[in-house]
């Protein structure tokens, strides 16, 4: 029998904070074959991603591992140099990290960050690495590629972003990808798209996958084995047809059944007007030649109208780069547009910045990537007060007991409360953004793809807590979501979006049931 590809052993991780020491992973262990696919799955914290970045050994100097061993290709590389351990990473083993948003340079186009991959491991020439950077992006379904080449990461929606990721990963045909939630920041229709993308590379290169995720469904269909991981611990490994058939522990049973469920909150038809948007355009200029003349417009959003009630959820769905994120900050004010946005009784064109100021505090939003979003010099009591200190909401004195209460509320230990955001997982940074939304009691809430980074499980739970709120504060929410079974449960209306104009709007019933546009129908099916 062959050896494994990967294989680790009893692995155990801590992290140090003065004398403080959290257990991160206890004596895991698990075995990766040459061109299979496992998958790794458990809730937010359960330890997946820290084991996933031992493997390249990418955890912070407070990280240390007091048992195991990591052994590729029958090597363990705990014990390689900095150097070896470079050779590895991105050759040997590739990896699509979980936020594209923080995991991008900033400051250089996609061209430069996917060509210092080829560089540093192949040696290419400029000529061919610009050939093969744009094979890449086309491998990836990027639209427009040879245009996108020029492109900053600030430029491309978090769908197109994490398709540049997973081209940086696969430039050298790696013996292993580690997908992090690979498909986290996509729509259901180009999830399908890129996994397939995934399975047909597996197969030409014969190439291993540890596929990290909560989306049971993809495993169910992309997975050949399946590894079960809770409090720090792989508590059940598998074929995946056995795991969803005779799931053996507890943990896993509860893990398959949990979907997102329930009704939008019931709402009074005479409810008021909370939200109207008339003829809404965001554009951004084209620029060329050396006096920068605008030559054509991106229209990000163009011409889109709707109204939202007091207490009702509107959801708004559509693949990435559909304008779905860029009607949010245009509504809020947050980027220039055209159009009429009016909130109660304030028409918010007519208003400058330092008028606009106050309402904020009824308007706030939970942006899609958490670890984008949360300053990482303020630890979550700074964050979540922040809000209260702008707009010296009540007494100082009760700050400290609304911070505990809000973090009671979202799910949080509040004695967590002075931790840094690179201190929790993805999904606990999710609701430490939704704590700092909350916070100030707004009566509107924008949610851009608030759930996107949470497992199952804590989807319904988040879920179950939106509805709660809404109900006990009578909140308005603007959803956007790829994932229609969450939509569903939460949303009264829907707007289906496409390439930045909306292609169908209505009762969520209605839509999800008869859906009338093909594209709509086309979303439908992917989910099914």
């Amino acid at each position: 029998m062959l050896a494994p590809l990967l294989s680790v052993k009893n692995l155990s991780v801590d992290f140090s904070q003065g004398e403080y020491i959290t257990h991160a992973v206890r004596r895991a262990s698990l075995h990766i074959n040459k061109g299979e696919t496992l998958a790794l799955v458990g809730e937010s914290g359960s330890g997946k991603s820290v084991t996933a970045h031992s493997i390249l050994r990418l955890l912070p100097d407070s990280a240390s591992h007091p048992e195991g061993n990591i052994e590729f290709e029958g090597q363990d590389l705990l014990n390689f140099s900095t150097k070896n351990i470079r050779a590895i990473r991105g050759n040997k083993v590739g990896m699509i990290f979980q936020e594209p948003m923080s995991s991008l340079n900033p400051l250089h186009t996609i061209e430069k960050q996917i060509s210092e991959v080829l560089f540093v491991h192949q040696g290419l020439s400029t000529k061919q690495t610009h050939e093969r950077t744009l094979e890449l992006l086309e491998m990836v379904e990027i639209q427009n590629a040879k245009k996108r080449l020029g492109a900053f990461p600030h430029e491309l929606s978090g769908g197109q972003r994490q398709r540049v990721m997973i081209a940086m990963a696969i430039a050298n045909k790696p013996d292993l990808l580690i997908a992090d939630e690979p498909t986290t920041a996509l729509d259901v229709t180009v999830q399908a798209q890129v996994l397939q993308l995934l399975r047909q590379l597996q197969k030409q290169f014969n190439m291993a996958i540890l596929l990290i995720t909560h989306d049971l469904g993809i495993v169910r269909h992309h997975a050949d084995r399946v590894a079960v991981m809770t409090q720090g611990e792989i508590v059940e490994t598998n074929m995946t047809e056995t795991i969803f058939v005779e799931p053996q522990h507890a943990y896993t049973k509860q893990l398959i059944v949990s979907e997102p469920s329930g009704e939008p909150v019931p709402i009074s038809a005479s409810a008021p007007l909370n939200v109207s948007v008339n003829d809404l355009k965001v554009w951004f200029p084209i620029k060329k030649g050396i006096l920068k003349r605008t030559v054509d417009h991106v229209k990000a959003v163009d011409g889109v109208s709707f109204e939202i009630r007091k207490g009702r959820s509107l959801g708004v769905v559509g693949e990435s780069g559909s304008g779905k994120s860029t009607l949010a900050l245009a509504l809020l004010r947050l980027i220039k547009s055209e159009g009429s946005i009016q909130f109660g009784d304030v028409s918010l064109n007519s208003l400058n910045q330092q008028q606009i100021t106050p309402i904020r505090k009824e308007m706030q939003i939970v942006f899609q990537d958490p670890y984008g979003s949360l300053s990482p010099r303020m630890n979550v009591e700074q964050i979540v007060a922040e809000g209260l200190e702008i707009h010296n909401s009540e007494d100082q004195h009760n700050h400290q007991k609304i911070i505990v209460n809000i973090l009671k509320e979202v799910g949080l230990d509040p004695e967590l409360r002075y931790r840094y955001p690179h201190e929790f997982s993805g999904g606990q940074r999710q609701r430490i953004a939704i704590a700092r939304a909350l916070v100030l009691k707004p009566s509107f809430l924008v949610l851009d793809e608030p759930t996107s980074s949470l497992d199952r499980s804590v989807q319904s739970q988040v879920l179950e807590l939106l509805r709660n709120l809404q109900h006990k504060y009578n909140l308005t929410f603007l959803f956007i979501s790829h994932d229609l079974k969450i939509i569903k449960a939460l949303c009264h209306d829907i707007i289906v979006m496409k390439d930045g104009v909306a292609v169908e709007a209505g009762p969520a019933k209605n839509i999800l049931k008869q859906p009338q546009n093909p594209y709509t129908q086309d979303l439908l099916e992917a989910t099914s």
